[in-house]
């Protein structure tokens, strides 16, 4: 009987070790036979690049260097809007599916409550990799596993456990590792600091504060790392949120919440501000649209064109 007991809390022990373990989803090889990259497009490199629970006052109220530098340089709305409900994964599975929750239908946000393994709709890392594009997701939440699909990217990584959570530190470091040796033309990178202490001290708060600027620092890292395996001026850089926050919360219709900043910089833009109304499900079609690609028939987002000059043939 005791040794029974034993060997049920060593598999339960090993099955919780397991599930807390970091999760590395590789695709085998595509195969490139009859594929070629699109005639004309604006870039062969997109970095898309979410902070998560970042309200657009944030950037000039912590004095946010690197982001205000790109807003200056490139095209933005500080005005863009993100869904309801104002939640991490529900938010991200929209913005990288081009799909409102109605249709995606991610309502779940966290490990424990989810429905199902995986979103059951095309993301924009799958669509990228059918036209023979190159495509690597960063996630630095737990919950980021159901957007981890099997077959739509090359490379992912996300922490394990149920509320498993990596610093915007560790994430980039991971990124600027891959870069080294591959060149994924649709990179995701997910920072999730400001949301962290958000939480934990509330928006606005000099801990909230100080995560902004921590994120801030990882995206100057992470443009150095791209201008090394790209070629400076060689990608067009994506920024935005996915959801804001108030108090120690968000998830509601408040302004507050809803409305994140939508950065685009780098090859291809169009500097300036834009006055259209953005929703983070545009974001997708956006990508898409910059890497030559036709968005799917089903998805309701439209590309931002207006941050872009028109479609080229890239040299790069």
């Amino acid at each position: 009987m005791r040794a029974f007991l034993s060997l049920a809390v060593l598999s339960f022990a090993l099955a919780a070790v397991m599930a807390c373990s970091p999760r590395y989803v590789k695709s085998a090889a595509l195969d490139l036979t009859g594929l070629s990259a699109p005639s004309a497009s604006v870039t062969r490199n997109v970095v898309l690049v979410s902070i998560d629970g970042l309200r657009p006052d944030a950037i000039t109220h912590f004095n946010a260097l690197t982001l205000q530098r790109l807003i200056r340089e490139g095209s933005s709305s500080m005005t863009a809007r993100t869904i309801m409900p104002s939640t991490t994964l529900p938010s991200h599975t929209s913005m990288l599916t081009g799909e409102p929750p109605d249709d995606h239908g991610v309502l779940w946000n966290n490990v424990q409550t989810a429905d199902r393994a995986h979103v059951d709709v095309a993301t924009v890392f799958g669509v990228a990799r059918q036209h023979g594009y190159r495509t690597a997701a960063f996630f630095s939440k737990a919950k980021f596993g159901a957007l981890q699909q099997p077959g739509t990217l090359d490379y992912s990584q996300a922490p394990g456990g149920w509320w498993g959570r990596w610093s915007s530190t560790r994430t980039v470091a991971d990124v600027r590792t891959h870069l080294q040796t591959e060149k994924p033309n649709l990179l995701f990178v997910h920072l999730s600091d400001p949301d962290r202490a958000g939480h934990s001290s509330g928006w606005m708060s000099a801990e909230y504060g100080r995560a902004v600027i921590d994120a801030d620092v990882a995206v100057k890292n992470l443009m150095q790392a791209a201008d090394t395996a790209y070629g400076a001026g060689s990608y067009s850089l994506l920024i935005t949120a996915d959801h804001g926050g108030h108090g120690y919360g968000h998830g509601s219709s408040d302004p507050l919440d809803v409305t994140i900043p939508w950065i685009a910089w780098g090859r291809g833009v169009n500097a300036g501000v834009l006055n259209d109304r953005i929703d983070t499900f545009d974001t997708a079609p956006t990508v898409l649209w910059l890497l030559g690609v036709d968005e799917p028939d089903a998805w309701d987002g439209d590309a931002v064109t207006d941050a872009f000059e028109p479609l080229a043939t890239p040299t790069n």
